[in-house]
């Protein structure tokens, strides 16, 4: 399916609105006197879509629509173009990236890209701008590849990933409450707050993009009740955008090379807590901004 315009730049293109809607949620707090936004958070966040949005137009340029385009040449060519096809690349994405976002919760590799998207102990708008510029390496767009296999278009692929991550732009805030039937089907500000937040009862919980329907359907949804207690179990005291994007990497990698063992690449991120220690001077697992308290794998 052509588009006529680049799918890549949908974010891009979405932007001003973003900004907009961000102007005026911190105007609304502002009014009420209640403080939600900090200068430094904000530009840390800002910093970090520059270079997330850099990255991932690069290695879209580079290797990702090229992995796309081979695999839609060499699929089965299920869905043809038609505007129904449209409505089937929306659900089938949004049902593959609650099976992305579940797993960038539990896979350490993973979760050293996503972690930078819950370092900060904020929830506002300016929140859904900090992602990692390490996503392309980590392995994102690569979940995706079933959509071209099936016969999606490498441009609608890249076009219902951007609507989708342009929706969620919009659950990150607090102030919205909650919003009745529209609680049952879509993901709301409610259901990701839940998501955001490390009150135990919380953590791994509601990773929805679009549709809760998935999180229901596979026990990992949540109700908002408690008041939500935002950030990482092990809090990363920087806005430096270098070390919010890399820390967790970096401590990965460490354990690895402390245990030589490579299960740290995949084992959840609060298991590196029970690898036995191999002497009294260890030190316990680093601030590597794991969201779990140490338990079951």
């Amino acid at each position: 399916m052509e588009l006529g315009f680049d799918p890549g730049l949908v974010l891009l293109a979405l932007a001003p609105i973003f900004l907009i809607c961000i102007a005026l949620e911190a105007w609304y707090w502002h009014r009420r006197g209640i403080v939600k936004y900090s200068l430094v958070d904000s530009l840390s966040n800002a910093g970090l879509a520059l270079m997330h949005q850099g990255a991932d137009l690069l290695a879209t340029v580079l290797f990702i629509k090229t992995a796309y385009t081979w695999t839609y040449d060499h699929g089965v060519q299920v869905f043809p173009n038609t505007w129904w096809s449209v409505l089937a690349a929306f659900l089938i994405q949004d049902f593959l990236y609650y099976g992305f976002h579940r797993a960038s919760h539990r896979v350490r590799w993973l979760w050293s890209s996503h972690v930078t998207h819950h370092s900060s102990e904020r929830l506002n708008l300016s929140t859904a701008f900090r992602q990692s510029l390490t996503y392309p390496l980590s392995g994102m767009w690569a979940f995706w590849l079933p959509m071209a296999w099936l016969g999606f278009s490498p441009d609608l692929v890249l076009l219902v990933v951007g609507l989708n991550l342009g929706y969620q732009f919009f659950v990150h805030t607090e102030a919205v409450g909650k919003l009745d039937w529209f609680e049952k089907i879509f993901n709301t500000p409610s259901h990701h707050r839940v998501h955001h937040a490390k009150n135990p009862q919380y953590i791994d919980r509601n990773f929805a993009g679009v549709l809760i329907i998935w999180d229901k359907l596979f026990g990992s949804y949540v109700e908002e009740e408690a008041q939500p207690v935002f950030g990482i179990v092990r809090q990363v005291r920087s806005h430096n955008p270098l070390t919010l994007t890399f820390h967790e990497w970096a401590a990965m990698f460490r354990d690895v090379w402390r245990d030589k063992d490579p299960r740290h690449l995949w084992k959840p991120p609060e298991w590196a807590e029970k690898v036995p220690e191999p002497s009294a001077a260890r030190l316990p697992y680093p601030a590597t901004g794991g969201r779990r308290p140490p338990g079951p794998a």
